[in-house]
């Protein structure tokens, strides 16, 4: 039998990894690296998904902590709608993707993981991406490095101010 490992998962099944509050408001200071963010705007923020569907998958919200898309105002509905564009058009240019799926889960019963912080999922897509092992086996494999694409596509997201 052979393995496929990935200790990085375990501090993840274990809830070690999880900080005290709201990950996109402590996302807002844009502290970098270690918490995946990508950018953050007057109004909105982007940062990468930690535990990814597929390479570059962002996460995409508005600063303020809100869990629905009825508390926003207009300004910030545009802002978080322009931000999602601007994270397509990234990673078109950057990593070639074929298509996309673009959505939020509105409540825990919808899927939602963080459902107190309204949030946009961008996942790039590429024929072929999914395989046998996340049928058979609930494992999906990510070839790149989340650092590695991290470097990538945190350049495009400087000027998000």
């Amino acid at each position: 039998m052979d393995n496929l490992w990935a200790p990085w998962r375990m501090t993840y099944i274990l809830g070690e990894d999880k900080p005290e509050g709201c990950i996109f408001c402590l996302a807002t200071d844009g502290k970098g690296a270690d918490d995946l963010v990508l950018g953050v705007g007057s109004l909105s923020l982007v940062m990468m998904n930690k535990y990814p569907y597929n390479n570059g998958h962002l996460l995409v919200a508005p600063k303020r902590h809100l869990p629905d898309l009825e508390g926003l105002e207009a300004d910030e509905l545009l802002d978080l709608l322009a931000t999602v564009r601007l994270g397509t058009k990234v990673l078109k240019e950057v990593m070639g993707p074929e298509g996309f799926n673009v959505g939020l889960n509105l409540g825990r019963v919808a899927g939602a993981g963080i459902e107190e912080h309204m949030h946009f999922h961008i996942v790039p897509r590429w024929s072929g991406d999914t395989n046998f092992m996340t049928v058979l086996s609930d494992i999906r494999s990510i070839p790149e490095h989340i650092q590695a694409t991290y470097q990538k596509l945190k350049p495009y997201f400087a000027d998000l101010k």
